[in-house]
């Protein structure tokens, strides 16, 4: 069996509980894949499995939404992804914990996003989850039309500028939110036609639209 460092906490607190130790990672089973990260994103969202606002799955648990690396081992019936694959994987699903934070781990292979040669690993691990989230909210939860308003809130923040540019692409006027004067220029700057130098809980619901 094959291990790999890992940064895990064993309850939850502030960034003091956090301990990088070895751990063991399983062999891959039928519909899973061993991958070797080559980088791994960090989100707030970490803080807040660490902290105990979001529960995980249990302790020891191993933080981290999302990375990018080379797949070094598949399990039987596996078809959508070869040993040396590169890959990047992003959020929390069924049959998928948080657990990037390592050097190893064993994934469903469903999971997994083929990457082209024109996106390095590091882009992959910093953008993945965070473009998914824009991806279902711009095209899922409601697909954005041409001449639509999209009032978006942290504006500036990781998900918020993917938003932003992507709805200025699709055509819709983007009204965004933020906390401060420096973070509106940098809205500004990616997409954001309209900036609001605010809080959440200062726009009214009632504006929302």
């Amino acid at each position: 069996m094959p291990s790999s460092l890992a940064v895990r906490i064993h309850r939850n607190g502030g960034p003091e509980e956090l301990r990088l130790e070895t751990v063991d990672v399983p062999r891959p089973g039928p519909g899973e894949a061993l991958v070797r990260h080559t980088a791994i994103g960090i989100n707030f969202t970490d803080v807040h499995h660490r902290s105990g606002r979001y529960p995980g799955p249990g302790f020891p648990l191993t933080l981290g939404m999302e990375g990018a690396g080379v797949v070094e081992e598949i399990g039987e019936s596996v078809t959508d992804v070869q040993i040396g694959d590169r890959v990047a994987y992003g959020g929390a699903t069924p049959g998928l914990a948080p657990g990037s934070y390592c050097q190893r781990r064993t994934i469903p292979a469903a999971r997994l996003i083929g990457l082209p040669d024109s996106i390095d690993d590091e882009t992959a691990a910093a953008v993945t989850l965070k473009g998914l989230t824009a991806q279902y909210l711009l095209r899922g939860a409601h697909p954005v039309q041409p001449g639509e308003a999209v009032l978006i809130h942290a504006a500036a923040g990781g998900v918020g500028l993917l938003m932003c540019q992507w709805a200025r692409f699709l055509g819709a006027t983007v009204i965004g939110t933020v906390s401060t004067r420096e973070k509106a220029d940098l809205a500004l700057a990616n997409g954001c036609h309209h900036a609001i130098v605010s809080t959440v809980e200062d726009v009214s619901p009632a504006c929302v639209r």
